[in-house]
């Protein structure tokens, strides 16, 4: 079943704000195999011109994917055939343990690919103070639909 085209350019209430610890960041590196000092050292990352740890470059992924629509009945995904397709980041910049983040996205885009439709996302990840730290882009494949 195709996706539900009047999902495209639907934005979706701000999430609960997120409080960025040097457990998760060190957690987050760890779990992707990335031994840089600078996400888990203090000492280091000072010595790198930051206030505290920061988190590696892909750290959003943990918590820009909690997008309402997937679990909208309405837009018709079958989450249990979904996979990653593609995933970038632009930065203004680095997220530092200590952040209280929060998430904004918007469905940009669905289109057929074969059997597959892939859904494109972008996520404004923004301080309590609105500035933006961070903008992913995501594509998600929903396979034989």
């Amino acid at each position: 079943m195709a996706l539900n085209r009047d999902f495209i350019g639907r934005s979706f209430p701000p999430s609960e704000p997120y409080e960025v610890s040097r457990v998760k960041i060190r957690e987050f590196a760890t779990a992707i195999g990335d031994s840089n000092p600078i996400y888990t050292d203090r000492a280091a990352a000072e010595n790198a011109g930051h206030a505290d740890v920061i988190a590696p470059p892909t750290f959003p992924i943990a918590i820009s994917l909690g997008v309402a629509a997937l679990a909208d009945p309405d837009l018709g995904l079958n989450y249990m055939m979904v996979v990653h397709g593609e995933q970038r980041f632009t930065y203004t910049r680095p997220i530092h343990a200590g952040d209280v983040l929060t998430t904004q996205s918007t469905i940009t885009g669905i289109r057929s690919a074969g059997n597959n439709e892939v859904m494109t996302i972008v996520t404004e990840i923004k301080t309590l103070d609105g500035e933006l730290v961070c903008t992913t882009f995501n594509s998600i494949v929903e396979r034989g639909a």
